[in-house]
């Protein structure tokens, strides 16, 4: 099944927790999982249109998780593997997390074994070109509140900076909104270790945003 961008994904990252910031998209766009067994056993069976609902109801997810770890220019196809990795392991899920969980760990390991064969020029390619987009915006006015496409632009491209690893793991607990045990999880590592390494990421994002012009204060502005 080919995977394309969704109509109408939001990628804008407007907050952060960590830097005067609560984090909102991810828990919000939580789906319900009451039916999940259900969907699954539905998969499992090969019952008409139950792959197209499994994708569909997780395609904006590892749409946006592609983009951010892997960058847009790859987004598509390293969701499309995602999804191949999901619909082949499928038989293997035992329900030990939930399912989103399970797909968010497939989706991660995608884009970065996805990045590990690409190699760092391709990101700084696609750094280059975010960047040059956002100094363009910057240029063109003084800096808005929060929420204006500018802000968000910028703060786009200080994710990008980030190493792979601090990037995810502020994806998905800051962006995402997942609960510390569920990053855990997805990444194979203890909860103290994910913790740890949230610290370390926001620390990195604070400065690269303080180089920028970007202080917790002017996030925070009415």
């Amino acid at each position: 099944m080919p995977v394309k961008p969704p109509d109408s994904l939001m990628l804008g990252v407007t907050t952060i927790d960590g830097l005067g910031l609560a984090s909102a998209q991810g828990r919000a766009q939580t789906d319900p999982q009451v039916d999940e067994l259900a969907l699954i056993g539905a998969v499992r069976r090969g019952d008409a249109g139950s792959r197209e609902a499994l994708y569909h109801r997780y395609k904006r997810r590892v749409f946006a998780l592609a983009v951010r770890i892997a960058g847009s220019l790859e987004a598509e196809e390293v969701a499309q593997e995602a999804f191949i990795r999901i619909f082949r392991g499928i038989e293997k899920f035992r329900g030990d997390a939930a399912l989103s969980t399970w797909i968010y760990r497939l989706a991660v390991n995608a884009a970065l074994s996805h990045r590990a064969r690409r190699g760092a020029a391709l990101a700084q390619t696609q750094l280059a070109t975010a960047g040059a987009a956002a100094d363009t915006d910057r240029n063109a006015a003084v800096e808005p509140v929060r929420g204006d496409a500018v802000l968000r632009a910028r703060l786009e491209k200080a994710l990008s900076q980030l190493p792979a690893g601090y990037r995810t793991v502020i994806v998905l607990h800051d962006v995402e909104g997942l609960e510390h045990e569920e990053v855990a999880s997805i990444l194979g590592c203890h909860i103290g270790t994910s913790k740890s390494q949230l610290h370390k990421a926001r620390a990195k994002l604070r400065a690269i945003l303080t180089a920028d012009g970007i202080t917790a204060a002017a996030l925070q502005e009415d």
